[in-house]
């Protein structure tokens, strides 16, 4: 079966003396259940693997039952280290604290009981860590799948990804296309925007959530402003409120909306937002185009390419911990710009689709970055630049 790259990340940190809790974190069907469980199959530390899916979501003391449990199972054994896993624990009310209560008597006893936590709801981990478990936890980020490891598990090839994106679960789909897209909508469209978002944060105007994800997906590598944005959504709204859900589809990893380099940190996020996808499905699955109609299309199918490549970008920021903006000057426009420690890399996309365009040229005289480059026709392939490491673009390498 194949591994994502995060197995061999936990599966070292287990082999560890105990530290820290281990927390998965990534979006929805992305394989973070899987990993886990491929990890527990190789390990040879006694385990309690339990999921909070079907419990109520008030009974917190759940938690402190399977923590008991474990610690029983733990002595029964006479065992040196015993593993507790809890999945969806996000999906239960004041789960951290109950967590933190667990973990610190175990500190405070000399239990020497080591912890996996992961849920589908990216938005409710993160609350939950920042607030009550600082200190006590470390991150194992699952971005979307890349191209390497879909061509590598599924043998697709680069213009099925570009097209139908990174979601393992839908690859055996792709040969019925209204399948495929049933899969996507019903199967991680839904449930993220319904289950994880609505459940984690106070959305008072949820079908002007879902519209704007919707018109977001179709816009995906097109900038249009908040305003265009309102004027084209039936549920009424205001730009405070547009841009404060667009940040949240953001956090959950599914839509953003890039903001204008600059220098003046104000004119960033004043900007008009270039909306972008974090996998190329969310955009396809938004369409009633097909396959072959986008690709023999060179403008239609340039946006595609130019998604791909963003959302590449955008799920290794992740991992690299920089910024991804994009830069427009009157007609100069620069696709994907990054930033990190003081460094910026400018990046342009083409496939065809456009015609000469200054945008780099003047972008490097006005600011200098240490890098700019193409991606696409006349440039860097685009097969090559979706594998690319891209902390080694930097010339001090993110830690």
């Amino acid at each position: 079966m194949f591994k994502r790259p995060q197995f061999d990340e936990l599966k070292s940190r287990l082999s560890e003396p105990k530290d820290k809790i281990q927390t998965v974190s990534g979006p929805r069907q992305v394989g973070k259940s899987t990993m886990v469980k491929q990890v527990l199959q190789e390990i040879d530390i006694p385990y309690l693997s339990v999921s909070a899916d079907n419990v109520p979501k008030t009974d917190t003391f759940w938690i402190s039952e399977m923590w008991a449990t474990a610690r029983a199972r733990m002595k029964a054994a006479n065992a040196q280290e015993f593993l507790l896993v809890i999945d969806e624990v996000h999906k239960l009310d004041n789960w951290s604290e109950a967590v933190k209560k667990e973990w610190d008597d175990d500190v405070r006893n000399d239990i020497n009981m080591k912890v996996v936590i992961l849920g589908s709801s990216r938005l409710l981990l993160k609350d939950g860590l920042t607030e009550s478990l600082a200190g006590r936890y470390e991150l194992i980020r699952m971005p979307h799948w890349s191209y390497n490891e879909m061509r590598e598990a599924f043998a697709m090839d680069l213009d099925q990804y570009v097209y139908f994106g990174g979601y393992p679960g839908g690859a055996k789909y792709i040969n019925d296309e209204r399948r495929w897209r049933r899969y996507i909508k019903d199967s991680i469209i839904a449930p993220a925007i319904e289950r994880d978002i609505l459940t984690t944060k106070t959305i008072y105007k949820p079908i002007l959530m879902r519209q704007l994800f919707d018109l977001g997906c179709m816009y995906s590598g097109k900038e249009l402003s908040l305003n265009k944005m309102l004027g084209q959504l039936q549920d009424a709204g205001n730009v405070t409120t547009l841009a404060g859900y667009l940040n949240t589809l953001g956090e959950g990893r599914l839509l953003c909306g890039l903001q204008k380099y600059a220098q003046d940190e104000a004119r960033k996020y004043n900007s008009v937002p270039k909306l972008m996808v974090y996998n190329t499905a969310l955009l396809t699955a938004q369409t009633s185009t097909t396959f072959h109609k986008t690709f023999t299309m060179p403008a239609l199918w340039g946006r595609w390419v130019e998604s791909a490549v963003g959302a590449y970008l955008l799920n290794q920021a992740d991992e690299y911990d920089y910024k991804l903006y994009y830069w427009r000057e009157n007609n100069d426009e620069v696709d994907f710009v990054i930033e990190y420690s003081g460094q910026h890399i400018a990046i342009e996309v083409k496939s065809g689709r456009r015609g000469a365009n200054e945008g780099l040229k003047t972008f490097t005289n006005k600011f200098h970055p240490q890098q700019s480059f193409v991606v696409g026709t006349d440039g860097v392939p685009i097969e090559e630049f979706l594998t690319w490491n891209l902390g080694n673009l930097f010339e001090s390498k993110p830690i």
